[in-house]
């Protein structure tokens, strides 16, 4: 069997007399139940949507029992490699973002299992949020928000970010368009990529420097990269211990990127100035968790591009991949 399996090649039509189910296993938060969106997968097979997420593994294998198609729309709810061998039936996966750390690739390239994402579309949005984080930190928003509501009326510092550095972690399209916010408010701007390259340093317009340089001379860092074993704790005690006294960090990329023991460490220090924070090793971020107990932390619960234009992309283009893979000819494939 080649990548597509049996739906290589093959139209819609070609396979009416195979049965076509539509799986959205656990849409919680709200993502796709409420999209119009939904309706051009109905005109193309049986949608089987869950509005709660599955409690265990064996749950997420009774809602895609039989089904052709997946449409991932909540990160949260992962497809390790043991279960996808466990669903004969399934063809193709589709995330409702960037995004696809949720699902074992490698296993479903072995399966003959597409997986597609939304690549890109969102990148101004994301990284709209993580400038709106960046501020909210720097200008104590939150906190000097909580002090209020206690009676406390006092002026602690700001840190006012024209002329700063913003280092950025990864320049793909988010990192990208992060770059573009941070000189636009007239910070000076360097970055680091996997893959840094003189075409991409003169295209974004700034230096690229080495990871631990872009840490030590920061003063504000922005994590921008995808999750992988590579950045897996890829910022821990160690890196944070690089940072400037008083530097901010931003997450809007996954929470496991940041070792968060080490984070909150150094915030509890006064090491750190503040983070901002949109993503989380555990989500939903439960009532105890030692990030709630920091002061200079602005957090978010994993809504940087969830807005009404953000959802109408995001929806679209799942779909999109959905009928492109029915109709022979997938597309934002990231297994191939």
């Amino acid at each position: 069997m080649n990548a597509l399996g049996e739906w290589a090649g093959k139209s819609y039509d070609d396979c009416m007399n195979m049965p076509i189910i539509i799986a959205i296993p656990g849409d919680d938060p709200p993502q796709l139940q409420a999209s119009p969106h939904l309706e051009r997968l109905r005109s193309r097979g049986d949608v089987v949507l869950h509005l709660d997420r599955p409690a265990d593994d064996a749950e997420k294998l009774r809602r895609v029992a039989g089904a052709t198609c997946l449409v991932n729309s909540r990160s949260a709810v992962k497809w390790p490699g043991h279960i996808l061998r466990q669903l004969p039936a399934l063809r193709m996966i589709t995330v409702c973002g960037i995004g696809t750390d949720s699902i074992d690739t490698a296993t479903a390239r072995e399966l003959g299992i597409a997986v597609c994402n939304v690549p890109g579309q969102t990148a101004p949005i994301v990284a709209e949020h993580a400038l709106a984080l960046m501020l909210a930190t720097a200008r104590r928003v939150v906190y000097q928000t909580d002090q209020l509501r206690k009676g406390i009326w006092k002026t602690p510092d700001n840190i006012y970010l024209a002329g700063k550095t913003l280092g950025v972690l990864g320049t793909g399209s988010i990192g990208a368009a992060m770059i573009r916010l941070g000189k636009a408010i007239g910070m000076r701007v360097q970055a680091w990529s996997f893959h840094p390259s003189i075409d991409r340093e003169r295209e974004l317009g700034v230096p690229f420097v080495e990871r631990d340089e872009l840490l030590c001379t920061s003063d504000v860092v922005s994590v921008h990269v995808k999750l992988t074993e590579q950045t897996c704790g890829m910022i821990g005690t160690r890196e944070l211990a690089l940072m400037k006294p008083g530097s901010i960090l931003v997450n809007t990329a996954r929470g496991a990127i940041v070792d968060t023991a080490a984070l909150v460490q150094a915030l509890h220090t006064g090491h750190l100035g503040g983070a901002g924070i949109d993503v989380f090793d555990t989500e939903p971020l439960p009532a105890d968790h030692p990030l709630l107990s920091c002061e200079q932390v602005v957090l978010t619960p994993h809504v940087a591009d969830q807005n009404p234009e953000g959802m109408e992309i995001l929806n679209r283009g799942a779909v999109d991949n959905v009928l492109a893979f029915l109709d022979g000819k997938p597309i934002n494939r990231v297994n191939i």
